[in-house]
């Protein structure tokens, strides 16, 4: 009878062991703040701060670029969860991070489709039907100034290169006029006989074309003939 008690108040001890350490341990964690995925919302503290102004009372104009400031920093925390979550999954997967920063994620997705839904709001204050097209135009104004960044760091970066290698670019700088390039006179048509003669390059002439030439070849003789005509009927007639 002792040796089948044994086992079991074995097992028992190790099975009520893990059970009283999961209880606890996730107590501990629910009960440890999570660090926010993101930082402070500068952008939407800036228009909550802007809406509440009453001495003097921030313009609309003032209130739209606030809230279109807003909604491309929205659109940039968008950006980054859709990039950090499947990378993010995957490390949770392998046990290279812990439920801490998945679930500090997981926190900001919903605390962003919130902030969201807010701004369509906010924007369908102003004017009725702006929240449906508030958030691409804050994606074109995020484009913008990438492109507007690129170029302005053009120099610089030519710079750089030129230093590095030792080799300076032909690039004209900016604003220098470029020249258009001189327009060649056509060549004589002596010239085009000459050209397609040497060079066996020129495409046969069809039956057509010999026509045309042979016709424009006879054309210059054509008077001189027709003076010679005339002239023997009138010397016919006087005889």
């Amino acid at each position: 009878m002792a040796s089948v008690l044994v086992p079991i108040a074995y097992i028992i001890v190790v099975f009520g062991g893990l059970y009283v350490f999961s209880h606890f341990y996730k107590q501990y964690t629910a009960s440890r703040l999570v660090e926010p995925y993101f930082g402070p919302h500068h952008e939407r503290n800036l228009y909550v701060t802007l809406l509440g102004r009453s001495d003097p009372p921030a313009s609309d104009a003032l209130l739209k670029s606030a809230l279109v400031r807003r909604a491309m920093a929205d659109v940039h925390r968008v950006i980054r969860i859709r990039d950090d979550k499947p990378a993010l999954q995957a490390l949770l997967q392998k046990g290279t991070v812990g439920d801490d920063v998945w679930s500090s994620l997981l926190a900001a997705e919903k605390e962003l489709e919130a902030e969201i839904m807010e701004v369509v709001s906010e924007a369908n204050s102003f004017v009725e039907g702006w929240g449906q097209v508030i958030f691409p135009t804050a994606n074109e104004m995020i484009a913008n100034e990438r492109m507007r960044q690129l170029f302005e760091a053009t120099a610089e970066n030519r710079a750089i290169k030129e230093t590095k290698y030792g080799v300076k670019s032909k690039l004209l700088p900016t604003g220098t006029p470029t020249l258009p390039s001189p327009v060649p006179s056509s060549p004589s048509p002596s010239v085009l006989s000459q050209s397609s003669s040497t060079s066996g390059l020129a495409p046969p002439l069809s039956a057509g074309a010999e026509s045309v030439a042979s016709s424009d070849a006879e054309s210059p003789s054509s008077p001189n003939i027709a003076r010679s005509s005339k002239s023997s009927k009138k010397n016919k007639k006087r005889k």
